[in-house]
């Protein structure tokens, strides 16, 4: 591996412009190819296996074009000032010229009064129209959302509290804007601090932007024929970069470092492929398992989501090792630190610096900081007992959108379960009298207790399957509702029994808890799969049973400290108000996507760390020095990684978006976790206090286990020899 990683990092710097021609060319193809393909896909969210998608099938099936109708949807909430009812005339009057106001608009479908679908409360203090469109809510004009905002604002002329929910004036979630840009330039800052040169920070910024475009404008090309959506390619850009940077900077890191110790730019470039592109392919190797793993999920998009994020990081992992020492090639010089550039007087190889001294802090105290380390994330991951999955609607965003007043109206005018009714779906194909099964069936579930009201059944046209509302008394994110749906479903087979009928339960509010449960169920088995084969392979590159163990276990520490973070701050509402959120569930495929993508830049630290320790333990150091050793040569860049993907990572804190902030607040927090928690402290105080023990491995495991050269071993001698012919040619100039 490491000499023929050496071989192609020298053959990159060599054919510099023949190497920086193809990636042009290849970005310039597969841009092309995107830009005449297809559109993708629209975005499908389906969870195969749960109750909830076979009544959805099963209304598909027996209900021909029912789920046609996707056009954006809006509701006009309207309020009666206090004592008084949206009935009396003056008012009906207004509401009703409102909703005949948006009805005309072109790309309405329909726009029904509440007067005619009889949807007024009780106390005739709150009614609601629901408006339908022909295009969905991206797709709708200006002139139709200034139509839906100025009929609001008449009726609040007219003394009526009005309010607009649906996703026609919701704003488009997005990961952009200016917190994700001050994430970013606070990336290229700390670059800069730490190479102390603007083309080596410059230059980790050029090859990742290269990856995330060639791997996401693939993509794009492919989406119609792969069938992926747009959504597919947020974490692919997210991931790409944040391992584009890492691995760039790396190699970078190394070959300065080869060329402080004197050896010629080309040299420079292939050892620093062979040893730091080593650690690069089985870091990207590890991320790629953890996205692939999201297939064990048995969520499609989520499955495609992974896959192509995979693909992403395999680019990167090429570009690092191709790119990178191309561009090395045209900054040989301007790469190296700004002391380097002056004189080969000032390429001394640093003897200690902050990293060192870190190190030799941890090992004079190993017992004291492992336990403080491990005690603290403890205590941080106390929160995950209390974890409630969910998908939060409107309810979670802020009171000063119309969406979430809207909601509060209707749940205070109509109870807290109406913004989450039921969809329940009774296929009475084999019942002797359809009918009168249909009304057994909504009389018993409407005689469930939580259930407050049940909607008439509408049959399909061969009469054989019907679909009815059930209204729970609790909201969609309350654990009561949960236990009604329960409670629903285990009334199946005694319905059945006594009908010959039987019945799904399904709508907004139940494929958020199949969702739920199913994530729930998936995740051991995604831990397994993911964290089983990443060990296997981080056993082959640090030929030892216990390191891969204790980097399993402190990712498992990180992970559950950073959820429970979320959970604090999110669910229970700690600093709630300082980051304008609405407490709530968490989103139920927020812990996939942590794992997934905090395993991968995990283990990236993991490989970089310790593969230097590996490194110089292998070349004679003592298990202690070793770890001295390596924090010396990677800690700086490990730290400056962790920084960096901590930046992007907040700039989502900023967003709009409850859910973006939720995974942008993960994210950051379990990288602060584990990079510097965990890997740098925890990992040392291990390795000082198990010694030569660390990297022990059982002689019939060894014989099994392939053998890969991560740490230059066959480079050293060759790498030896050229250093010191190139110092003898030095002293010979220099005489001369």
């Amino acid at each position: 591996m490491a000499a023929f990683l050496y071989r192609l990092g020298r053959s990159a710097f060599r054919r510099r412009w023949y190497v920086a021609v193809m990636w042009v060319a290849v970005l310039g193809v597969v841009g092309f190819g995107a830009a005449t393909a297809a559109a993708a896909p629209d975005d499908g969210f389906s969870m195969p296996g749960t109750e909830s998608q076979k009544a959805f099938d099963l209304i598909q099936q027996r209900f021909p074009g029912a789920g046609k109708a996707d056009g954006a949807s809006a509701r006009l909430v309207f309020v009666a000032p206090d004592g008084k009812k949206v009935t009396a005339t003056g008012n009906r009057k207004v509401i009703e010229s409102a909703v005949r106001e948006v009805a005309a608009g072109p790309q309405v479908a329909s726009a029904v009064s509440p007067f005619q679908a009889h949807a007024v409360s009780e106390d005739a203090s709150t009614a609601y129209a629901t408006v339908t469109y022909k295009v969905k809510s991206k797709d709708l004009t200006d002139a139709d959302k200034k139509t839906l905002e100025d009929a609001g604002q008449r009726g609040r002329a007219a003394g009526l509290t009005v309010e607009v929910g649906g996703d026609v004036l919701a704003s488009q979630p997005s990961a952009g804007g200016p917190g994700e840009i001050i994430g970013v330039a606070i990336a290229a800052i700390v670059l800069l601090i730490t190479f102390g040169s603007l083309a080596a920070a410059g230059l980790p910024l050029i090859t990742a932007m290269m990856g995330v475009g060639v791997g996401v404008t693939s993509i794009v090309a492919l989406g119609s024929t792969l069938g992926l959506s747009m959504t597919t390619t947020t974490l692919a850009s997210m991931l790409g970069l944040a391992v584009g940077i890492d691995y760039a900077m790396f190699i970078v890191s190394r070959y300065r470092e080869e060329r402080a110790r004197g050896h010629a730019p080309e040299e420079a470039a292939g050892l620093a492929a062979g040893t730091a592109g080593s650690a690069v392919v089985f870091a990207g190797l590890t991320v790629v398992i953890a996205l692939a793993g999201l297939s064990v999920v048995g969520v499609p998009m989520l499955t495609k989501m992974g896959l192509a994020a995979a693909g992403t990081v395999v680019v990167a992992v090429l570009v690092a090792l191709t790119l990178v020492p191309a561009l090395l090639g045209f900054f040989q010089r301007a790469v190296l630190p700004r002391a380097a550039r002056r004189g080969a007087g000032s390429m001394d190889r640093v003897k200690a610096n902050g990293g060192t001294r870190w190190a030799r802090f941890v090992l004079r105290r190993p017992l004291p900081v492992l336990l403080l380390g491990v005690v603290g994330l403890g205590v941080l991951a106390v929160p995950v007992m209390d974890l409630q999955l969910g998908m939060a609607g409107d309810e979670a965003k802020s009171t000063s959108t119309t969406e979430r007043r809207a909601y509060d109206d209707l749940a205070k005018g109509f109870g807290s379960g109406f913004n989450g009714p039921l969809t329940v779906v009774v296929d009475a194909k084999n019942a002797t009298d359809p009918k009168a099964a249909v009304a057994t069936i909504t009389q018993k579930i409407g005689a469930t207790h939580g259930v407050v009201s049940v909607s008439r059944a509408r049959f399909n046209a061969t009469g054989d399957t019907a679909v009815f509302s059930a209204v729970p008394a609790t909201g969609p994110s309350d654990q009561k509702t949960k236990d009604i749906v329960h409670a629903i479903r285990a009334e199946r087979s005694a319905s059945e029994s006594a009908t010959g009928a039987t019945f799904e339960v399904s709508g907004a509010t139940a494929v958020n808890i199949d969702t739920a449960q199913k994530v729930q169920d998936a995740l051991i088995p995604y831990l397994a799969v993911v964290v089983g084969l990443a060990f296997l392979l981080l056993s082959v590159v640090f030929r030892s049973v216990l390191v891969p163990l204790k980097a399993a276990l402190g990712f498992l520490l990180s992970v559950l400290a950073a959820l429970g973070s979320v959970v604090a701050i999110f669910q229970w509402g700690w600093l709630a108000g300082l980051l304008g959120i609405e407490p709530g569930p968490i989103m139920s495929l927020m812990p996939i996507f942590m794992v997934g993508i905090v395993f991968g830049l995990a283990m990236d630290y993991e490989v970089f760390l310790v593969a230097r320790m590996r490194e110089a333990y292998v070349h004679g150091d003592g298990p202690c020095q070793a770890v001295v050793s390596g924090f010396r040569n990677s800690a700086r860049v490990v730290v400056a990684a962790a920084l960096i993907m901590m930046a992007v990572f907040s700039g989502f804190i900023g967003s709009g978006e409850s859910m973006i902030k939720m995974i942008g607040f993960g994210l950051a927090t379990a990288v602060l976790l584990d990079a510097f928690v965990v890997r740098m402290a925890i990992v040392p105080a291990v390795l000082a206090l198990l010694g030569e023990r660390a990297w022990w491995m059982p002689h019939w495991l060894q014989k099994v286990l392939p053998r890969v050269d991560v740490e230059g071993e066959a480079l050293g001698d060759r790498s030896s020899a050229l250093l010191a012919a190139n110092q003898a040619a030095g002293r010979e100039s220099a005489h001369v």
